[in-house]
């Protein structure tokens, strides 16, 4: 009996110290080698994770995100571009090309999709001579965008990335841009593709040009491919490192990554892999409040004897974005109500607000009347003070007349 009751004793132990790694594990510090990293939930905005992420630091071609975005903005899929010389010519040797040909017409459509897959430099090139004119002329787009999107340490001067010292940004206005982008239908659908296949042209009668994501991310047969993954870009330059910016969303969570600087072309995946780990394992929803939810009674003043009690209920239904750590439901809420609340009250109005402050992040919303409440009238107090001051008026009548009666007698 007690050798039993020493193997129970050690079995509980072990998993005691089992559980205790789990939860070690569930909150551990991301180990990220990369020169700047940033992990933002969508939603909410709240960043979970940073490492530099407001340094200054060389793009590569995740500057397209930006390049594309404006594209969409400024022109329709089926307008028509012309590649010039230029356009070819800019482009150095050692970087990718669509490969497009002088004096090619060809769809802003089939461009962006050079673009964002296969990370056609010319295809960049072409787009923004087609918007701002000149190069220059649509490097002041973008940063007057850029500006616009809310970036504080961008400063562009191509539309593809190609090294320039004076062509910076940080891991976090990469976030503001490739966020923003992502709220463009077109412009999600584009870098969720893995294959597209240029069509004929005027100068290229050939279907073989196949435009496929550089992302592993989104390649099926890579085995980096990951289905909660929806983009976006890759960039690569010897001055910038291996760049990666990734947008992925699964049981409603919705995430952007960015990597800057990692030291290989497979590490760029490596470290978003472990982000993404990161993120959906120490990270959840909760549901803190459903609208119509009752939050509070009050008594009304100057409200019907019967009528006085008066339930407040939330507006809008609250869910947050945490860390499992944290219990929700042991949060107290902030609840401020309107000064000198009487009648008459009708439904749904207005009467306070509530605040849960649940990991860094502050969820608000309105307190309703949950019924109308009517104003005390007094109408039934004035008529019995009515009829007791005319049972004295008479009473005080008789007593008179009997004094007379008695005068008269004597």
């Amino acid at each position: 009996m007690k050798k039993n009751k020493k193997i129970i004793s050690v079995i509980l132990i072990i998993f005691i110290m089992l559980l205790n790694v789990v939860n070690v594990y569930a909150t551990e510090e991301l180990d990220i080698n990369a020169k700047a990293a940033i992990i933002v939930e969508r939603n909410t905005g709240k960043v979970i994770y940073e490492k530099e992420a407001k340094e200054k630091n060389y793009p590569a071609s995740v500057t397209k995100v930006l390049t594309a975005i404006l594209a969409i903005e400024n022109c329709k899929l089926d307008d028509v571009a012309t590649v010039s010389e230029s356009a070819i010519s800019n482009v150095p040797t050692e970087y990718i090309v669509a490969p497009l040909k002088p004096g090619e017409e060809i769809k802003i459509e089939d461009l962006l999709y050079a673009l964002m897959l296969k990370s056609a430099n010319d295809a960049a090139y072409v787009l923004a001579e087609h918007m701002g004119g000149s190069v220059e002329g649509f490097a002041d787009m973008m940063n007057k965008k850029a500006e616009e999107i809310g970036c504080k340490g961008t400063h562009f001067v191509n539309p593809n990335g190609i090294h320039n010292d004076n062509h910076y940004t940080t891991a976090y206005d990469l976030y503001l841009i490739s966020n923003y982008a992502m709220k463009n239908e077109t412009f999600a659908k584009i870098v969720s593709t893995y294959s597209y296949t240029l069509p004929a042209t005027n100068k290229y009668p050939n279907k073989d040009r196949v435009m496929k994501n550089t992302n592993e991310f989104i390649n099926p047969n890579s085995g980096f491919y990951n289905k909660s993954v929806k983009g976006i870009k890759t960039g690569t330059t010897l001055a910038a490192g291996n760049c990666l910016i990734t947008e992925a969303s699964e049981n409603g969570l919705d995430f952007i990554f960015v990597v800057l600087g990692a030291q290989t072309a497979n590490s760029k995946f490596t470290e978003t892999s472990k982000m993404l780990g990161y993120a959906f394992n120490n990270y959840t929803l909760s549901s803190v409040a459903k609208k119509g939810d009752l939050i509070k009674k009050i008594e009304v003043q100057k409200a019907k004897k019967d009528n006085k009690e008066l339930n407040l209920v939330i507006s809008t239904d609250i869910t947050a974005m945490h860390n499992k750590n944290i219990n929700v439901k042991e949060i107290q809420p902030e609840i401020v109500l309107n000064e000198n609340i009487t009648a008459p009250i009708t439904a749904g109005q207005e009467l306070g607000t509530i605040k849960y402050s649940i990991d860094g992040i502050n969820y608000e919303a309105k307190l309703l009347a949950e019924k109308d409440i009517q104003k005390r009238t007094y109408e039934k107090e004035i008529f019995i003070a009515i009829i007791v001051i005319l049972v004295i008026l008479f009473l005080m009548l008789l007593a008179k007349k009997k004094k007379r009666r008695k005068r008269r007698r004597r």
